[in-house]
């Protein structure tokens, strides 16, 4: 039966690729996984891969042509162009299953473990985590590293089962697009999960099974003592009848509380607790600059090095959205499965005052002045890598609840490093909010090419004259940076002034006025 050969499922942003070059040919025979198509898009190359081994039966689709998402490219059939080297393999795989019995951790066939294809805007990214050591025993699609780019956390996957064979990129080291991170050998490492596995079962039944003192030793876990030195007596066993299991001792290895002459389980706790993570009277610590954190000091640098950035600031009377929030945020919960915050109102109201003042949603490329018919609006959100900036596209026909399942969305996966490359380019406007962290006035740099940005803060209360008399009001101070070279002072003001109108009297936001 043949198997289909489909090009990747693009992002939304990208409509349709084309056929770059096809690097097998029908009647060729495949490797899985094995490089057979490239997929050019508008922003990146993207690799089509062989399903499964045999011969390529059927191209569908030449160099050049246009396809869409997940078509059908080629088919591979089950056969082999090479008959008797198929053969010949099959006698070799049939003498060699006796041999796997009586050393199966060998493994079988040998992948390179990838970096992914970073688009053209990335250079490289840094190996930040291996999820996996030599030999540890994996699933298929697994994760076995994070790479770290300049804007996003990529995941490297398992391409089977089996177990990374070596490591050729260790934490920390800097690697560029498709470079080879590890060897993967398929099938490895099953032979020690069976081996964990095996005596788990029969320590059950309480064959094989070891006694030292008081306690009950599985099979793996004397072999992990033995190994490791461990104290017995302070290892708690979670096993049938309070068997000691391989994972027991796992887990005091981790806590470091079982070796032999340590102080009691508490004790460490107590001290690594007080110690501090470095020595020294004056203590300091040196650590490398993240790809994030690189990237953002090089850019905020370059927004004020290149833009003529000046700060307009304003207050709000949030008095009528908070009423507005406590008459149908119970209403609203229930009926959009998400909570009524503020940054929706700020963005239904930036979206208005942008389509008012198009020099604010404009950009500066090179000499040119682009403007923009649409609102594309970045929110900004603090992760523990940095601070990322994913956008709502077309803001101006969102609802508000929109908006805000949006954000939701936004802000776990950007915690998660989740969020996709696409997601955070582009936008023609930006919002930041310093409020959250109780910031009361900032001064917001812009975000290049964009020529301006909102920024939020603290709502506090404050004695303010209404109508002649002194009331306590629930007021926020607003502050627009702007690019001066595009955006004249008194349109910078009067847009932040829009902004003020709209959100004071929430009612012009569904009127339109």
């Amino acid at each position: 039966m043949a198997t289909e050969i489909k090009a990747p499922t693009f992002p939304e942003s990208v409509a349709e690729g084309s056929v770059a070059a096809w690097h097998k040919k029908a009647g060729d025979s495949v490797e899985r996984d094995e490089l057979i198509v490239e997929i050019e898009t508008d922003k990146v190359v993207l690799e089509v891969v062989a399903p499964e081994a045999g011969t390529l039966s059927e191209v569908l689709v030449e160099e050049g042509d246009t396809v869409q998402s997940e078509q059908v490219l080629g088919r591979i059939g089950a056969g082999s162009a090479k008959g008797e080297q198929k053969s010949e393999k099959a006698d070799a795989k049939a003498e060699a299953k006796s041999e796997a019995k009586a050393a199966p951790a060998a493994g079988g066939q040998k992948h390179e473990v990838k970096a992914p294809t970073f688009p053209e805007s990335i250079q490289e990214g840094t190996v930040a985590t291996w999820h996996k050591k030599v030999g540890e025993a994996v699933k298929r699609d697994e994760v076995l590293a994070d790479i770290e780019t300049d804007k996003v956390v990529l995941e490297v996957v398992a391409p089977a089962d089996g177990a990374i064979a070596e490591i050729k990129a260790e934490e920390g080291s800097q690697v560029a697009s498709e470079a080879v991170l590890a060897i993967f050998s398929e099938g490895a490492g099953s032979a020690d999960t069976a081996a964990d596995k095996t005596p788990a079962a029969s320590a059950d039944d309480g064959s094989g099974d070891e006694r030292i003192g008081d306690k009950i030793l599985a099979p793996a876990a004397r072999k992990m003592v033995a190994e490791h030195d461990l104290d017995v007596s302070k290892i708690d066993g979670t096993g049938k009848g309070g068997r000691i299991l391989k994972e027991d001792v796992q887990r005091a290895v981790q806590a470091g509380t079982a070796k032999k002459g340590a102080a009691p389980a508490a004790a460490p706790k107590q001290a690594a607790a007080a110690a501090p993570a470095f020595e020294g009277e004056r203590p300091e610590k040196r650590v490398p600059m993240s790809r994030l954190r690189q990237t953002i000091a090089k850019r905020l640098v370059q927004a004020q090095q290149t833009a003529a950035m000046l700060t307009t600031y304003n207050e709000v009377d949030m008095g009528a959205v908070m009423d507005l929030r406590a008459q149908y945020k119970d209403t609203f919960l229930k009926a959009h499965d998400v909570k009524l915050g503020f940054m929706g109102f700020f963005v239904k109201a930036a979206s208005e005052a942008l389509k008012r003042f198009p020099d604010v949603n404009a950009s500066i490329d090179g000499t040119d002045i682009v403007y923009h018919g649409y609102q594309d609006i970045g929110v900004a959100v603090s992760t523990d890598r940095g601070l990322v900036v994913p956008v709502l596209r077309d803001t101006d026909s969102m609802k508000i609840a929109d908006v805000e399942k949006g954000i939701v969305d936004f802000g776990k996966r950007a915690r998660d490093g989740k969020l996709g490359i696409d997601e955070m380019q582009g936008g023609t406007f930006t919002i930041t909010n310093g409020g959250i962290f109780g910031s009361l006035m900032s001064t917001p740099i812009i975000n290049p090419p964009q020529t301006a940005i909102l920024g939020m803060h603290k709502i506090q209360e404050r004695p303010m004259a209404v109508n002649g008399k002194v009331e306590i009001r629930p007021m926020m101070y607003l502050a627009l940076s702007y690019d001066h070279r595009m955006i004249d002072g008194k349109d910078a003001v009067q847009f932040l002034v829009t902004i003020k109108e709209l959100l004071e009297d929430p009612a012009r936001l569904l009127l339109d006025v």
